[in-house]
């Protein structure tokens, strides 16, 4: 693997995760060497399923493989996030038909919620139910969910790691690798930035019936001399969705950010949102909570 992988993959993690402690950072340097490289070991007698009930035959072995691990830890709806896998997966057949394979391998202690997701969602795409968490035994995955995805060869190798449905820098990479292209850092390249202002990046949406719909809206002020551009929008679950204007905001102008939320059970719920875009703070950071009753 090019050196330019590794470099691109620590650069992404400096740019997006500043928040965090230089410790944090220290162990994610680590954790990325550690995977370089890596061959990924596969049970035997693997079975893909569609919705829990018709057995399909195992995925292609393909020039590129990107394999997704998801436990039961937490929410496991949230961290599935079926309509933008679905999204993604439909970009990559289009787009490189017969080069890349998708492999999910969904670990969870309650198969009926696991269907029910599947189902829900229209999830049409084999998906291997990994019921005893052979994968995971075999291979010790991270625990963080952002480090449980993989960009594989053909030999199964690791080539980077990352979610590219959680961070469009990844998903940026990956395709950047699909496609053959010199791996060089785009971060901020060619891109005019502008400045945001924000009134209100946290609401909270109080008591209501789980049943009912929630809305929110959050608003962007473009204050800066540049128009501002929303490059793409990631929430920390599948039960909120956001919907927002394509168009370029030019200076002095707005866009509105219309935050949908539909639990799925009773519970008491903190939800992040996070914009992508040509600010100089960006990513920006959004959050929603409330108590569905």
């Amino acid at each position: 693997m090019k050196d330019g992988y590794l470099f691109i993959i620590l650069s992404i993690i400096v740019l997006f995760f500043f928040a965090c402690t230089r410790r944090k950072n220290d162990d994610m340097t680590h954790l990325v060497k550690e995977w370089e490289k890596k061959e990924i070991i596969f049970p035997n007698n693997l079975y893909f399923t569609l919705y829990g009930k018709d057995t399909v035959q195992y995925p292609a072995h393909l020039q590129y493989t990107i394999l997704s691990y998801v436990d039961s830890a937490g929410c496991f709806s949230c961290k599935l996030q079926l309509p933008m896998w679905r999204e993604f997966i439909h970009r990559l057949d289009s787009t490189y038909p017969g080069k890349v394979s998708v492999l999910l391998f969904l670990h969870s202690k309650s198969e009926i919620e696991l269907l029910y997701a599947l189902k829900k969602n229209g999830f049409d795409y084999p998906v291997c139910i990994d019921e005893n968490d052979k994968l995971n035994r075999l291979n010790h995955f991270p625990s963080d969910m952002a480090f449980q995805t993989f960009l594989l060869d053909k030999d199964n190798k690791v080539l980077a790691m990352g979610n590219p449905i959680l961070n469009p820098k990844i998903k940026e990479l990956y395709l950047k690798i699909i496609r053959g292209n010199d791996i060089v850092s785009t971060a901020g390249k060619g891109i005019t930035q502008t400045k945001v202002h924000i009134d209100v990046s946290f609401l909270r949406l109080g008591n209501f019936d789980w049943q009912e719909e929630q809305k929110a809206t959050f608003i962007l002020k473009n204050i800066g001399d540049n128009p501002l551009v929303i490059q793409d929008v990631a929430t920390s679950c599948g039960c909120t969705t956001v919907a927002y204007s394509k168009e370029p905001a030019l200076p002095g102008k707005e866009i509105d950010l219309e935050v949908v939320y539909k639990a799925e059970h009773p519970e008491h719920f903190d939800k992040t949102i996070t914009v992508y875009c040509n600010a100089e703070t960006s990513p920006l950071v959004l959050k929603i909570s409330g108590d569905a009753k």
